[in-house]
């Protein structure tokens, strides 16, 4: 079954969060435009994802998200996601990973929040 693609944009440049919006549904038919694009903010301190525009997640897409927190923790850098829509939110509440994000409401929330613990 095909789904419609996930895109993935970057916002900014430089100083500060990188920030990744992504489009369209991240499931496991579109796991590697995701898992390529943080692997190119590997060397960022944080990292927003922006899943405002992210209908669903399946299991693959969630495994890929746990992943992507999960490494960049041990490394010592963060992972931030805003903009997460209910069905998603559910998603992470039924699978017990919640607690493995720092979610914000909004892109603007989180780089506060970042940018705030950075200078602390």
């Amino acid at each position: 079954m095909a789904t419609n693609p996930l895109t993935v944009e970057r916002l900014g440049q430089g100083g500060g969060p990188g920030v990744l919006c992504l489009h369209g549904p991240l499931t496991m038919e579109n796991v590697l435009p995701f898992l390529h694009a943080v692997r190119r903010e590997e060397n960022a301190e944080s990292v927003i994802l922006d899943l405002t525009e992210v209908p669903y997640v399946d299991s693959s897409g969630l495994g890929s998200l746990v992943s992507a927190c999960v490494s960049r923790q041990k490394a010592g850098r963060r992972v931030a996601l805003s903009g997460v829509n209910e069905r998603v939110f559910r998603l992470f509440e039924i699978t017990k990973t919640e607690s493995l994000f720092l979610i914000f409401p909004t892109i603007d929330e989180a780089i506060a929040a970042l940018s705030g613990a950075a200078q602390a």
